[in-house]
């Protein structure tokens, strides 16, 4: 097995590919950060389910997509801090993403949140990607 340089990246690539190709279950390997990623994602309504699945060697997660109108509900990601270059944000400085139409994804020492959970509880972090 390869060692990846940037895993999230991976995982939303994975969501977008599969999203395109109007796949109805997408794998990726399993880590914490991926199956909270995928929690925020069925919380504001992007995918229709997650599981982990421990049947093989290595553990999977198993993201069910959401298709609507024949088309993914994920339009768009966008990977913000990558490895070489990270990037942090203040409580007062997350950004809106499409105008309050899409989410931002926060890891914070309290998790990871959407924008609109960080700045309801006026805290900042890492600003991992936007979703749209």
């Amino acid at each position: 097995m390869s060692q990846l340089t940037d895993p999230i990246a991976d995982f939303l690539t994975r969501l977008r590919n599969g999203g395109n190709a109007k796949k109805a279950e997408i794998t990726a390997p399993y880590s914490k950060i991926k199956v909270e990623i995928a929690r925020i994602l069925k919380q504001e309504g992007y995918i229709s389910n997650y599981e982990i699945d421990t049947a093989g060697k290595m553990p999977q997660i198993k993201v069910t997509t959401k298709l609507v109108n024949r088309s993914s509900a994920i339009t768009g990601l966008k990977r913000v801090s990558k490895p070489g270059l990270r990037r942090y944000v203040g409580a007062q400085e997350i950004p809106r993403v499409l105008g309050g139409m899409g989410v931002a994804i926060l890891s914070t020492p309290r998790g990871l949140l959407t924008g609109r959970e960080a700045k309801k509880q006026n805290i900042g972090g890492e600003l991992l990607a936007y979703v749209w």
